[in-house]
């Protein structure tokens, strides 16, 4: 594994649980992690649960006991990593967004179809697909339990730095995360609805604004948490966006609006997505992971409302493996269920999802969001012709 902080603890855990909670066709061993600072990445290796530690990601490369490289770094990095090591034969799980730009993007997709005609696979980690709400929710769709989808409302908002005395952290720095709310948490939601609805995003008409323009240089940065040396700091611009909003229309004619902001008070990881059909609703919201709220239209009326479905039954997606009915999961069990899928697809010769094909389509509609804002919100067409999977 690359990188080690925030997401790479998430992972971390995630690759020490998985193969005690799954009965899986093969075991991952955690053989090397990499990160630049060596105490740093010593400590990590020690607290994480890896074998060894290195501060050169070529190092994966080249081992050969190594058969996975998990890429938790910055943007700037991804595209890079991810080639080399599907070039040497590795299979890749990789962060989102896919990477810094849809040209590199498109040139790690273009990598991973070469690599899987050799049996090499690759994916991107949106964990949120794999919260068992989730998958329900997309399972209540391809039913038809919803009718036409004819709505979606996606929002995810945080508030880490509303307080203009924040550093400035890599990822408000363009030529490092790429963009700001946009990729980091609006990426989600984008993907997160293309996938529950079976429909991809076609164009947009897209508003971003940066709200606090000169941050304090950090002392030290870890990405969601910083320092500032004492005194007056030096400063330097913000070069990404706090906020996007942005209406959408779906391939399959449904109308969709989506708002990722950073600056919304209050909110600490508040994603809340609801998709209403011809014949009910259904809504997720995360600060409530283990429910849905669903309405279904086709009962007598003096029945219908909102009922709560608690998805904890062994019957639901993932659950047999963990609790009893009614005990409820959390944030990181996404993260472990992504790694069941990912070592039973590495291990059973299937290509996993989401496809580096599948990122790209998402590193698409931000690049049309984009597109978009610049032009004082004109109508962004999504580019049919870079889209190379189906979602």
């Amino acid at each position: 594994m690359v990188g080690y902080a925030f997401m790479g603890a998430a992972h971390s855990q995630a690759w020490r649980t998985v193969n005690r909670v799954f009965d899986l066709p093969a075991r991952a061993r955690m053989a090397l992690i990499c990160g630049r600072d060596t105490p740093k990445v010593a400590d990590a290796a020690d607290r994480l649960g890896w074998d060894a530690y290195t501060t050169d990601w070529r190092d994966l490369i080249t081992r050969d006991d190594i058969d996975v490289v998990d890429i938790c770094t910055p943007g700037d990095s991804h595209a890079e990593i991810a080639l080399a090591a599907l070039a040497a034969g590795k299979h890749v799980l990789c962060e989102k967004p896919l990477a810094n730009s849809v040209a590199e993007a498109r040139a790690m997709t273009a990598a991973a179809d070469v690599a899987r005609a050799a049996g090499v696979r690759s994916m991107c980690a949106f964990n949120y697909r794999r919260v068992p709400a989730v998958a329900m929710m997309r399972q209540l769709v391809a039913d038809g339990r919803l009718g036409v989808i004819r709505h979606v409302r996606a929002v995810y908002l945080q508030d880490w730095i509303v307080d203009p005395q924040f550093p400035l952290v890599w990822r408000l720095q363009k030529d490092r995360a790429g963009s700001g709310a946009l990729g980091d948490i609006g990426a989600h939601i984008i993907d997160l609805t293309q996938f529950v609805t079976g429909q991809r995003i076609s164009g947009v008409s897209a508003v971003t604004e940066t709200f606090v323009k000169e941050r304090p240089l950090p002392a030290e940065s870890s990405g969601l948490a910083a320092t500032v040396d004492g005194g007056k700091a030096p400063t330097g611009p913000v070069t990404v966006d706090d906020a996007a909003v942005f209406v959408a229309r779906l391939d399959g004619g449904a109308l969709a609006t989506y708002e990722a902001s950073r600056f919304a008070t209050g909110r600490k990881n508040a994603l809340r997505v609801e998709i209403n059909g011809s014949l009910g609703t259904v809504v997720f919201d995360l600060e409530r992971l283990n429910e849905l709220e669903f309405y279904d239209a086709t009962r007598p009326s003096v029945e219908q409302g909102f009922n709560r479905i608690l998805v904890t039954e062994g019957e639901h997606p993932y659950m047999s493996a963990w609790w009893p009915p009614g005990h409820i999961i959390g944030y990181e069990h996404s993260f472990t269920h992504e790694m069941r899928d990912f070592i039973e697809a590495v291990a059973t010769g299937v290509d996993p999802t989401p496809s580096f094909a599948d990122a790209l389509q998402v590193q698409l509609v931000l690049d049309a969001v984009t597109r978009s804002a610049e032009l004082g919100s004109s109508w962004a067409e999504v580019e049919p012709a870079l889209i190379a999977a189906a979602v």
